[in-house]
């Protein structure tokens, strides 16, 4: 087996913004509604780890200063989402204003997504299998997207499964800051 696999999986499956948002999503929207969700979230990681493949990730070592740009927006848009999900805990889980992020939302979300950027980096770089670019960047989209989709359907299945217990306006507000939190707490990561 090509041990780019096992590392994509568990690099994708641990905790980070895309597992926090979309098992809030699952909880709060319920399965069906958060699909378009988690098919953004698919295409855009298999669009960050082809171009990765193609090697811009080369391209961003080189540039510091476009690396810490990226970095704010990426903090920016992840803080911006905890407080949303912070707020929401108020709010409750019928918030009428409230909707899952759509397909390009998603999609969007990848390239600003830091953990994702450093899986896709770290594959790149550590799981190179000798082909030309456009080898690679496909190998490591179709790696990166098809695993995504079952890693996604998991996550947006047990928050669904966990909304059955988020019965009280306390239990969903505990659920909701603790959800908050760790996306908050994945910002943070952004800067090593």
């Amino acid at each position: 087996m090509d041990p780019l696999y096992p590392f994509v999986f568990f690099g994708l499956f641990s905790p980070g913004p895309n597992v926090l948002l979309l098992t809030a999503s699952g909880a709060r929207f319920g399965f069906r509604a958060t699909l378009p969700h988690v098919a953004g979230v698919v295409i855009g990681v298999g669009l960050v780890a082809g171009v990765t493949g193609l090697g811009i990730g080369a391209l961003l070592a080189g540039q510091p200063a476009l690396q810490f740009a990226l970095k704010l927006a990426a903090a920016a848009w992840i803080l911006w989402m905890a407080r949303a999900l912070w707020l929401s805990s108020a709010r409750g889980p019928q918030d009428a204003r409230a909707r899952p992020f759509t397909l390009v939302e998603a999609i969007l979300f990848q390239g600003v997504n830091p953990k994702l950027w450093a899986v896709a980096l770290a594959a790149a770089s550590g799981y190179a299998a000798g082909l030309g670019p456009w080898g690679e960047a496909q190998r490591l989209a179709i790696a990166f997207s098809g695993l995504n989709l079952f890693v996604c359907l998991f996550w947006s299945l047990a928050g669904a499964l966990l909304a059955l217990l988020l019965t009280t306006p306390r239990a969903w507000r505990i659920f909701a800051r603790a959800m908050a939190l760790g996306l908050a707490a994945s910002a943070v990561m952004v800067f090593p």
